[in-house]
């Protein structure tokens, strides 16, 4: 399986970006090596992080025992909400990249808005010189809301390549895809899977059978059918194996559109913008 294809997304800036990552939301540090390890051997590429997640050295030291040459990889991680402003975000990086035992990064996301601090502006300052720098290859934001996304686009010099945001069949966040496409920003999805929440769905159920897969994969390939980047966690090898097995199946129009039909009211995770 290690020698699977993986699709790529090109970004606004030209650098080409596997659609399907490894997240590690939620796995302790000194779980984080073996999981990530784990990935890789199966054949994932990708790898996201953030420093709030206070594990980018067991990323680091999977990333670094691999062997794997630095230009096959495509590292993210993110700037913590405490960190914005343009002096401390220059410092975080510094900090995340020592962490991560990398001389650049393939792509740094600015985590949340935060609006009540409104610092983004000024924060987006500092990863334009990150970039410009050559330290990261290209920059983007996460949980970014349409009004955040056009205020940023209106106000910096570099558009943010990607925005990162909760998306799965039950919360599709339409508006916001909607924005990211309007000023040509991808969009990946985290929670792709909905903590596992939809997955009792018949409709899902149904389409697995007939399709002889999971689930999980027919949801994780109804993502990827439609143009986003997915980061899929999981600390259990095969299912870290069976998430990224989804590439010898389509789903028909039809079926994407019926998966379409699942999306509810309400949030299945937190979504705290307002965070300070």
């Amino acid at each position: 399986m290690a020698n699977q294809h993986i699709p790529t997304v090109t970004l606004n800036n030209g650098i080409t970006m596997p659609q399907i990552g490894f997240g590690v939301f939620q796995v302790p540090d000194d779980q984080a090596t073996a999981a990530v390890t784990t990935a890789l051997e199966v054949g994932y590429r990708s790898i996201d992080t953030a420093a709030i997640y206070d594990n980018e050295q067991g990323v680091g030291r999977a990333i670094a025992e691999s062997g794997l040459p630095r230009n096959e990889l495509f590292i993210t991680t993110k700037l913590w909400n405490a960190d914005q402003g343009y002096d401390s975000t220059l410092e975080a990086f510094d900090q995340s990249l020592h962490k991560l035992g990398l001389e650049y990064l393939d792509l740094y996301l600015v985590h949340w808005p935060t609006p009540r601090r409104d610092l983004y502006l000024e924060t987006w300052r500092a990863f334009e010189k990150l970039h410009s720098d050559g330290r990261v290859r290209a920059i983007g934001i996460s949980n970014f809301e349409p009004a955040h996304i056009d205020r940023l686009v209106a106000s910096g010099n570099i558009p943010p390549a990607v925005n990162q945001v909760e998306l799965h069949p039950a919360l599709q966040n339409r508006a916001t895809v909607a924005a990211n496409r309007r000023h040509e920003v991808v969009t990946e999805a985290w929670s792709p899977l909905a903590h596992g929440e939809i997955l009792e769905d018949p409709l899902l159920a149904d389409l697995a059978a007939k399709h002889d897969r999971s689930p999980a994969q027919v949801v994780l390939r109804w993502h990827l059918q439609q143009g986003r980047v997915i980061i899929p966690k999981s600390v259990t090898p095969s299912r870290i194996a069976e998430n990224f097995d989804i590439f010898g199946f389509q789903l028909s129009d039809v079926e994407l559109a019926a998966i379409d039909t699942l999306e509810r009211d309400g949030r299945t995770g937190p979504h705290p913008t307002e965070l300070n």
